[in-house]
């Protein structure tokens, strides 16, 4: 469905494109905007009849908006994902949970619970010898 819509949008902008390009310009252009021209009309583009190229250029552009939002909502619901390297890790994470993470000693642990040596004077425990 994606690439049907893609396709049509393909389809529009190359006719907006061409409805635009074979319209006749207004004159003056920018110019006639900052001073060049002295009519308001000028300014504003003056009113002109709607031509078969006028009307094709506002229904391509509508049109083109249009499908323009509606693949933006159908490509923003995709719940694939987006890379492979993705793909590897959710399925990583459905085949196996990771191994449990074992406790680490304490440094201070209570005297005769066997875990670690009872601690020397002066609040330190021993250090082993370095290799």
């Amino acid at each position: 469905m994606y690439t049907v819509f893609l396709a049509l949008l393909v389809l529009d902008a190359i006719m907006l494109t061409a409805a635009v390009l074979l319209q006749a310009g207004q004159g003056g252009g920018l110019a006639a905007s900052f001073g060049g021209a002295s009519s308001t009309d000028a300014f504003v583009g003056g009113r002109q009849a709607a031509t078969i190229l006028t009307k094709a250029s506002w229904w391509g552009g509508g049109v083109f908006l249009f499908l323009c939002f509606l693949l933006q909502m159908i490509s923003s619901r995709g719940s694939t994902p987006r890379s492979i390297l993705e793909r590897q890790f959710q399925q990583q994470q459905q085949e196996a949970p990771p191994p449990p993470l074992a406790p680490l000693p304490l440094e201070g642990a209570a005297p005769g619970t066997g875990d670690q040596a009872p601690a020397a004077p002066g609040g330190s425990a021993p250090r082993a010898p370095a290799r």
